[in-house]
């Protein structure tokens, strides 16, 4: 690895000062560094630095990036949703349009964007097998030295609702898959103690944590974490279990939500949001005073479930930030703190940051700053993956 001086970049936004980058990590942080002989060094130029940002809740497998655009064509509801996808992609499989071709395209646009990490969920059904894994496998390897990415096993069509989906998140966990998901234990299963049962024991025997979709609102949203915890609990595996979405923590009232909070800090199950737009957003300042982790995603990007995305994440902290009306530059920096800081703890990862020892995956943003680089979320000009240039100039 080469070794890089940064001079006069501001960490955050904070004074200007050089950062040296040896062995792939920041060495030092000051003023007036000197690099030794050899290196390379980098003006600046009183940009914006920033960690290297971290999606915590992608789905690579399903994007449409870079193909032709496709009109929405599915109906209302998550069924509905999940049979267009079927269908859709049937259609690309008859193209010959594979998933390693599209999650590549997608990682490209990830990589200039600054992004340095990504937990993706991939579709595994009695449909497609570990079709859409091998193929996501295939596109991670192909950037492993520009993005980490860590998969999910994602039941997206149903787990028990579809007999074999069971076995075969097994065996995607065997395949290589990082965590095991699951989707709306209640709401679409209808059997929330059998659904929540299978994948915690994948999970266990494996030494696997899990991420597990909740749409599911009100009431019925919150007895599933209820049970969610549980589990936790119950196998010891605190600090290895998110719940993404989990709209319900919007919707009930205070005491109930207290409860919630109370046993999600208590087993240290972390959450991530994607700031939809038909959803209340997740009350984040009572979650970060109860110490619960908030990671951003991207979600899904140009795909058959929404045209929406492209995979620029600081400008989905821009749309978090504007459903939660922040005006406030305090605000808009704590919006990019989930894309960041907030990713780093949903993913579990260590030296994440721009001090030293810390890995030096990082980007340089032309902006005043955090909030102006919240808002108005410009082309990254440098992007560094453990201290090699692999975007900008």
């Amino acid at each position: 690895m080469s070794t890089l001086l940064l001079t006069g970049v501001r960490p955050l936004g904070g004074p200007a000062r050089d950062l040296l980058v040896e062995g792939g990590r920041i060495t030092a942080v000051g003023e007036g560094l000197a690099g030794p002989g050899g290196a390379t060094v980098v003006d600046g130029r009183g940009q914006l630095a920033v960690p290297g940002l971290v999606d915590a809740h992608a789905h690579l497998d399903k994007t449409l990036w870079g193909l032709p655009w496709r009109p929405h064509t599915a109906g209302d509801g998550l069924a509905a949703l999940i049979d267009n996808e079927h269908r859709g992609r049937a259609e690309l499989r008859r193209q010959g349009i594979t998933v390693a071709q599209r999650a590549t395209a997608l990682l490209a646009a990830y990589v200039a964007a600054g992004t340095s990490h990504i937990r993706s969920h991939v579709d595994v059904d009695t449909a497609a097998g570990l079709d859409s894994l091998h193929g996501v496998m295939e596109a991670r390897d192909a950037f492993a030295d520009r993005v980490q990415v860590e998969l999910v096993a994602f039941p997206q069509s149903g787990l028990l609702v579809r007999p074999g989906t069971v076995e075969l998140l097994e065996a995607a966990v065997r395949a290589g898959a990082d965590l095991v998901g699951g989707l709306d234990p209640a709401g679409f299963d209808h059997r929330p103690a059998e659904h929540l049962d299978a994948i915690f024991a994948i999970a266990a025997r494996h030494g696997r944590g899990l991420d597990i979709h909740l749409h599911d609102g009100g009431e019925l949203g919150a007895f599933t974490i209820d049970l969610i915890i549980e589990r936790t609990r119950a196998l010891g595996l605190a600090g290895m279990v998110t719940i993404s979405h989990a709209f319900a923590l919007a919707e009930v009232p205070g005491p109930r939500l207290e409860g919630l909070l109370e046993g999600l800090a208590g087993q240290r199950i972390s959450l991530t949001t994607v700031a939809p737009g038909n959803r209340p957003p997740l009350p984040l300042a009572r979650l970060a005073a109860a110490g619960v982790t908030v990671g951003l995603g991207c979600d899904g990007i140009r795909d058959l479930w929404s045209p929406w995305g492209d995979g620029d994440l600081l400008g989905r902290a821009a749309l978090l930030a504007w459903r939660a009306g922040a005006r406030r530059d305090q605000d808009l920096a704590a919006a990019l703190e989930l894309a960041t800081t907030g990713g780093a703890g949903v993913l579990g990862l260590d030296g994440h940051g721009l001090e030293p020892g810390c890995w030096a995956d990082l980007a340089l943003i032309p902006a005043a700053t955090v909030g102006e680089a919240v808002v108005a979320h410009p082309p990254r000009s440098l992007v560094l993956k453990r201290g090699r240039v692999v975007a900008g100039a």
